[in-house]
């Protein structure tokens, strides 16, 4: 991975160079999910991955059944139903992620519009964690990029200020029906 840059500097008149050493084989995947309910704090919860494989023809992105896994963890760890608003990746659209999403009673699924980052608050996170662990490091061996990654969730994940302000860049806005008294 290339290190992002956050700040750099050179003479006058020429163009700032980074210098980075090689590129690794070695490829990581984290998928994220940003959790809000209303009267509670928000929540971050996620799942790196590392593709051992993917040089060989291997998968190089979470499968359906990981994303599965962390709806069902997401689910236990919330203790609730779980309204999920999804961007188009296909794993999301998978006929076996439907059918699993069919046959269960706690998830209700929206899809984003075909594009729509802006729209998404784990993208906020994606774009923190860049700024703040990733900034202005070049990483010695893929282990110190993931410890650094973890590192860097586990910070915003503790802050549901940070989490919340994801939400808010989006303009998107939390409702709930309102519950009729019987």
């Amino acid at each position: 991975m290339t290190p992002p840059t956050l700040r750099t500097w050179a003479k006058r008149g020429h163009t700032p160079v980074i210098k980075v050493r090689g590129r690794s084989q070695r490829r990581y995947s984290i998928a994220a999910l940003t959790c809000y309910k209303r009267g509670e704090r928000s929540r971050l919860i996620y799942r790196p991955k590392r593709h051992t494989d993917h040089k060989q023809g291997g998968r190089r992105s979470f499968t359906w059944t990981e994303y599965r896994d962390l709806l069902i963890a997401a689910h236990q760890q919330l203790d609730g139903p779980i309204v999920l608003i999804w961007d188009n990746l296909n794993v999301h659209k998978d006929h076996r992620m439907r059918a699993f999403i069919d046959a269960t009673d706690w998830i209700t699924v929206y899809y984003l519009p075909p594009y729509a980052p802006d729209l998404n608050p784990v993208e906020g996170i994606w774009s923190l964690l860049r700024r703040s662990s990733q900034a202005n490091t070049a990483f010695t061996d893929p282990e110190h990029l993931i410890r650094a990654l973890r590192h860097g969730l586990r910070q915003i994940q503790y802050r549901s200020d940070i989490i919340d302000g994801c939400l808010t860049e989006t303009r998107l806005k939390l409702t709930t029906p309102h519950l009729q008294a019987q």
